[in-house]
C-alpha cells in the first residue's frame, strides 16, 4: 500500500554500539541543556513583590467614574450594557431624588450596576460606547474567586473612591492613563 504522505522515514534498526549503550552523550547533552537554563533570567515574576510592566492598551477591572465634586457620572443611559457583546452588564435606573444633587449629576442615575466578568471578554466596548465617561478599564487584575457569586460585581465595588473625603485612594484607583 502507498503512503498518503512523503513525510514517512524510514526506521534505521542496527544494533547500538557499546558506546550508546552506556548512554554517556545523552546524559552529557541533557546535562548540558540544564545548565544552559540554569544561567538563563528567570521568566517568573514574583508577583505581589514585584509586578510586571503593562502595555499601554491593558485592558483590567472596569470602574465606575465620578466627576470631581464626588458625584457619580452614570446615567443609566444603558448604551453599555447594549455594546456590550456577552451581555456581562446589567443594569436599573432609578430618578434622583431632591437632596441627592451631591450624589449623582443628573436626573436619572443607576440604582443597580452590575457586571458578571465571568461573562465579560475585556473588549473595552462599554467604555467606547459611554458618552459621560462613566466607566473604563483599569489596569487592575479582577481578583480571584472560589464562587461564581464573587464574580458579579455590583455598583459598590465599582465604583471609584469619593475624590473629596478620600483624596489618595481615589489617585490610585485612577491609575496613571486616566
Amino acid at each position: 500500500m502507498q503512503p498518503l504522505t512523503s513525510r514517512a522515514k524510514a526506521v534505521d534498526r542496527k544494533p547500538m554500539t557499546m558506546w550508546e549503550k552506556m548512554y554517556l552523550p545523552a546524559i552529557a547533552k541533557g546535562m548540558s541543556i540544564t545548565f544552559g537554563h540554569m544561567f538563563k533570567k528567570k521568566p517568573t515574576v514574583n508577583y505581589p513583590e514585584k509586578q510586571r510592566p503593562f502595555s499601554p492598551v491593558f485592558r483590567g477591572l472596569h470602574v465606575l467614574n465620578r466627576d470631581e465634586q464626588g458625584r457619580e457620572r452614570c446615567t443609566a443611559c444603558g448604551l453599555c450594557a447594549v455594546a456590550c457583546p456577552a451581555e456581562a452588564i446589567t443594569m436599573e435606573a432609578a430618578e434622583r431624588l431632591p437632596g441627592e444633587e451631591n450624589l449623582y449629576r443628573e436626573e436619572k442615575y443607576a440604582a443597580k450596576y452590575e457586571i458578571n466578568m465571568l461573562r465579560c471578554i475585556f473588549c473595552g466596548l462599554c467604555e467606547e460606547a459611554c458618552p459621560k465617561d462613566a466607566i473604563y478599564l483599569s489596569e487592575t487584575f479582577a481578583p480571584s474567586n472560589y464562587t461564581r457569586k464573587g464574580f458579579i460585581y455590583g455598583k459598590d465595588e465599582l465604583l471609584i473612591p469619593d475624590p473629596v473625603t478620600q483624596p489618595e485612594e481615589y489617585a490610585k484607583a485612577k491609575g496613571q492613563r486616566h
